[in-house]
Parts: structure tokens; C-alpha cells; sequence
């Protein structure tokens, strides 16, 4: 049966998920830390647990939206949820969410799936509400009756960094998905809940692709995973022996709810608009191009059929001739639409508020990154499946990523100063190849390093990146394994009953 058709596994002991030695003690002593601040928070332990891993995005960025395969993989930190269900006589509905690290207060919400989240006012536990409401809604979708809403007591623990771009929403948003799926007693398969967590996260106004959510509840210790949408799939990708990850981060936070209008929500309206006037250069009529186009992948047989004609194979050669390269006005694309823009996106709130935060749009900027990017992430999986010698397969693979971050750096515009300064020193200190990951703006850099390297590579990331920043007081010398590590590819999703 392929793996995304099987429930989240359950396990009774924490070695399937963390593995042997330093990781598994290290792990039993977050679950023995995390057991007593249950205790202490709500005066019983909880009834299980539930965990989601962060993930670090190998290649494919920015394109799960428009409907692309991805290449992540999970990384080793993650958020696991503690939770246990309120009894008959326990009189209090509602959810109340704890967390280990001290900085984050309890927050407490009626036990009511159809409440509001409320977006003006951000709270860490609206993560939570996030999988709280997209289960009820999942759950009636299928008429599965789950009984009465009931209180529920949480705490969580989450190692992965917070505004990183690894993914610590969608970790915390599947884990709380997860975790109140299995107090409820029910389980799905895992591409459901892949699919059902990618929904909930759009509570919290972001429009989510879904790869986080996908390799966070498909992800194989030891593989990276090719993840298709529509329908989600996964497939494993063995990389290269003699190559490591490592993954740094640029300290510029990338707060992705917060920035939506501006940054990661405009590049979803752009590349709409840049799918739909492409769709209309191409020979639609402009009303069927609107109800119809969503994503850059809708008009890629167009794109292709134009590239044909040409003698080419390449979907991006329809953008080159038919997208000039100066921003588009609204107005210019409304000459092109015959339809006022916030008429288009009428329906979606988060897109209007990128209409009114946006002076001009790049469509053909977009739309060359969305096209290239897609074919990197097939050239990255064929390198892994073909038959290159390991040395020479890891140098194909680190100059694929390079173009990556070049064409998300000039042509997508989702870097920042820190994550160019960053990337040319993980180059510079003998990275085969380094990017951007994750949303950008911010966050974090992954490296493709070989492994007979990474602890000279790593201090000397220390010395040329962090070192100025430990001085200055950003971050402190004792949390720098925070900030810069090693990965190979970990486990996915898991419960666990003790």
C-alpha cells in the first residue's frame, strides 16, 4: 500500500520516531520535562501525545501553490503535543493550551469548532484553534459523527525555530490536528490529513500550499520525498551517500502571517494574474481565463503548446514572448482582463488586501521563476535516480540549488540581505551548493555539504556569519546549535501512547 494511503502510525515507545543513542535520551527527557508541565499546568497527565517534524525544503520553492511537485525532506525537530479530553463531570468547555517554554502564555478558547480565529489579535494558540476547527470541519465533511465538542487540556513543546522558514506552523498545526484526531479515537489516511491540515492553516490567513504539511505527516527516516498535489502524493528520493544538509539560520525572522499582504501572499496573487493574462495571450477569452485560471500549472499545456510551435519544450519561452519584463499597473492588466482586478478576487479577503498593499506586479518575473523552478526540482530527482557517480551527482545537485536561490533571489524576490550574505558564505567555505528555504524573507539557508566537511564547515559558518551577531548580543554562544545544524532526513508524523 503506498505510504500515504496508511493512518498516522501509533507507537508505545519513543525509539521508532527518535531512533537510538543521543537523540532517543534527549527526546525521553523533552517527553519526562513536557509529562511534568502537564502535571503542573493541570493537576492530571495527559492521555497521549502527538508529533509533526519541521522540514527543510530541498528545492522547488514557492511553486506547491501553483500546483508543483516539491523536494523536502523532515528534519529532526519537531512539536509534539500533549493532550488529554475533558471527562463527563468536568463541567469547563473549553481548550486551554500550554507550553513548555515559558514565554508563551496559556491561552484558552471556548470548545467550539464553528468560533471565529480572530486574525486582528495573533495568538500563538490560534495554531492550535487552526487544527481544532479544520478536524470538526474535516469530520462532517464525511459525516463522521465524533459526539459532542468536549474541553480538551494541552501543552506543547516544539524544538523546531519559530519564524525560521522550517516550517514550525505546519508542524504545530499537524501535530494539534493529529493529537485531537487520535483523543477522538480516529485516524486517516495520511494524504487526508496532509490535505486537511494544509485547509486549516488558511484559518490563520495564509494561503498555504501544502507542502509543509505534506512531508510532515509523510516524511521516512532516511528519505527526502517528491511530493506531488492534486492528489497528494509521495515518493521517496534517497539522496547521495557522502553528502550531508546543513542548515542555517539568517536570524532575519520571516514572520509569514504577519508580512502576508506584502510578501507571501502577494506572490500568489501575482502568479495568478501572471497564469490568467498568459491564458488570454494564448487564445482564451478573457471571462473564461478569470473563472477558470487559479495557478501557473493551468495554463502550462498553453504554454507548452505556444513553446511547440517554436520548436521548444519549455513552458517558460510563452513568458519570455508574451510577458514584458517592466511591472505590470493594475490597469495594464485590466486593459488585458476586461474585469477590475478586486472583481477577480472578490472572494478572497487575503487577496484583496494584497490589492491594496501592491503599487505593481511582475508578472514575468514570477512566471519565469514558477516555470524554472519546476523543472529543477525534475532535474534534482533525476540526478538522485541516475546513474553519476555519488561525487558527481552531489556537484549536479549543489549547482541545481544554486540556481534555485538565483532565480528566487532576482526573479521572486523573496531573499533579504541576511540570506545573501549567508548563502555566499556557506559558498565561499565549501557548500557544493546553498539556498534560500522555506518562504524566505527571512528564515533560514540549507547547504548541501560533503559529510567529511560539516564539522569545519560549521565552525567556520561560526566564525565568518555568527560570530559578529554572538558579540552584538542577537543571539548567545550556547544556542548556536539552534541556529546552525546538520540534517538527514527523519521521520514524519507520529501518536504516541505510553
Amino acid at each position: 500500500m503506498a505510504h500515504e494511503e496508511l493512518p498516522v502510525p501509533t507507537y508505545s515507545s519513543l525509539g521508532p520516531v527518535y531512533g537510538e543513542g543521543s537523540p532517543l535520551e534527549e527526546a525521553q527527557l523533552r517527553f519526562d520535562r513536557l509529562k511534568a508541565k502537564f502535571v503542573d499546568l493541570f493537576g492530571r497527565e495527559p492521555d497521549l501525545y502527538a508529533r509533526s517534524p519541521g522540514r527543510v525544503n530541498l528545492i522547488g520553492e514557492h511553486i506547491d501553490y501553483e500546483g508543483y511537485s516539491v523536494l523536502p525532506m523532515a528534519i529532526r525537530q519537531d512539536m509534539i503535543v500533549a493532550i488529554r479530553k475533558h471527562g463527563e463531570e468536568e463541567s469547563r468547555k473549553e481548550l486551554r493550551i500550554g507550553n513548555v517554554n515559558e514565554k508563551y502564555s496559556v491561552c484558552a478558547y471556548p470548545a467550539d469548532p464553528d468560533q471565529e480565529v480572530d486574525l486582528k489579535n495573533h495568538k500563538w494558540g490560534h495554531y492550535f484553534l487552526c487544527g481544532y476547527k479544520g478536524f470538526y470541519e474535516f469530520v462532517r465533511s464525511k459525516g463522521i459523527d465524533v459526539g459532542t465538542p468536549v474541553g480538551l487540556d494541552v501543552v506543547v513543546d516544539g524544538t523546531v525555530p519559530t519564524g525560521s522558514g522550517l516550517s514550525s506552523s505546519a508542524a504545530f498545526v499537524c501535530s494539534s490536528t493529529i493529537a485531537i484526531m487520535a483523543i477522538l479515537n480516529n485516524n486517516f489516511p495520511k494524504k487526508e490529513i496532509a490535505q486537511l491540515t494544509c485547509e486549516c492553516e488558511r484559518h490563520i490567513g495564509t494561503q498555504s500550499g501544502g507542502m509543509d504539511q505534506a512531508i510532515s505527516v509523510m516524511a521516512k527516516s532516511g528519505f527526502a520525498e517528491l511530493i506531488d498535489f492534486n492528489p497528494i502524493r509521495a515518493s521517496d528520493v534517497q539522496l547521495p551517500a557522502g553528502g550531508t544538509f546543513v542548515i542555517a539560520h539568517s536570524l532575519a525572522e520571516s514572520q509569514k502571517a504577519v508580512t502576508a499582504a506584502t510578501n507571501y501572499n502577494n506572490r500568489v496573487v501575482e502568479c495568478r494574474l501572471a497564469a490568467i493574462v498568459l491564458a488570454i495571450k494564448l487564445g482564451m477569452k478573457p471571462e473564461e481565463a478569470v473563472s477558470n485560471v487559479k495557478t501557473l500549472s493551468d495554463v502550462e499545456g498553453l504554454c507548452l503548446s505556444f513553446a511547440g510551435t517554436n520548436g521548444s519544450s519549455d513552458p517558460g519561452l510563452a513568458v519570455k514572448e508574451l510577458l514584458h519584463e517592466e511591472p505590470y499597473t493594475a490597469e495594464d492588466i485590466e486593459k488585458i482582463t476586461v474585469e477590475s482586478l478586486t472583481s477577480i478576487f472578490q472572494n478572497s479577503p487575503t487577496s484583496l488586501d494584497v490589492l491594496r498593499a501592491a503599487k505593481d506586479f511582475k508578472l514575468f518575473q514570477r512566471a519565469s521563476h514558477v516555470y524554472s523552478e519546476a523543472k529543477r526540482v525534475h532535474a534534482f530527482r533525476n540526478t538522485v535516480l541516475s546513474k553519476l557517480s555519488d561525487e558527481d551527482m552531489l556537484k549536479k545537485l549543489g549547482d541545481l540549488m544554486n540556481e534555485s536561490h538565483y532565480s528566487c533571489s532576482v526573479l521572486y524576490e523573496c531573499s533579504c540581505p541576511e540570506l545573501e550574505e549567508l548563502v555566499k558564505i556557506c559558498r565561499e567555505n565549501g557548500a557544493l551548493g546553498a539556498r534560500l528555504t522555506g518562504a524566505g524573507w527571512g528564515g533560514c539557508a540549507v547547504a548541501l555539504v560533503k559529510e567529511s566537511i560539516v564539522p569545519q564547515f560549521i565552525l567556520n559558518l561560526k566564525e565568518t556569519f555568527y560570530q559578529s551577531r554572538i558579540d552584538k548580543g542577537i543571539i548567545s554562544n550556547s544556542d548556536l546549535g539552534l541556529y546552525v545544524f546538520a540534517s538527514k532526513p527523519s521521520s514524519g508524523a507520529a501518536i504516541l501512547k505510553f
